[in-house]
């Protein structure tokens, strides 16, 4: 269920395709898979950064289970990646991490629980929902 949003005060010529980048990143980024992933562009937003509006961004990746010991690998991956495709230097990009709790976190009219893990030939992870 990762969420990347990403907020800029800048003009995105296309935001689809950022869009589709963005969701393929964050599956690598997470090993999750894409089908799981959900991306949200809000470009031309009033953001005012150290006093100026030069372009800046901030983005917000959310995840159950985000792991807090890779953060700064996404922290550096991200920002290569926004600095790339809109131009904005990585001194003006705030990343907002969040892992919230299971149970705050819903999806087809349920709410995922603990994961349950399945010991097949190769171990799988799978989600109760409820």
């Amino acid at each position: 269920m990762p969420l990347l949003e990403i907020t800029t005060n800048t003009m995105v010529e296309n935001s689809h395709v950022l869009a589709e980048r963005a969701s393929k990143l964050t599956a690598e980024l997470l090993a999750k898979p894409e089908s799981y992933v959900m991306v949200k562009i809000h470009p031309e937003q009033t953001l005012i950064f150290a006093g100026t509006s030069e372009p800046a961004a901030h983005i917000k990746l959310k995840s159950l289970g985000l792991p807090e010991d890779n953060t700064t690998d996404f922290s550096a991956k991200l920002c290569a990646f926004i600095s790339s495709e809109l131009n904005i230097s990585s001194q003006r990009i705030y990343i907002e991490f969040s892992n919230p709790e299971r149970h705050m976190w819903g999806w087809d009219g349920k709410r995922f629980e603990t994961p349950v893990v399945l010991r097949q030939k190769t171990p799988n992870t799978t989600y109760a929902f409820t």
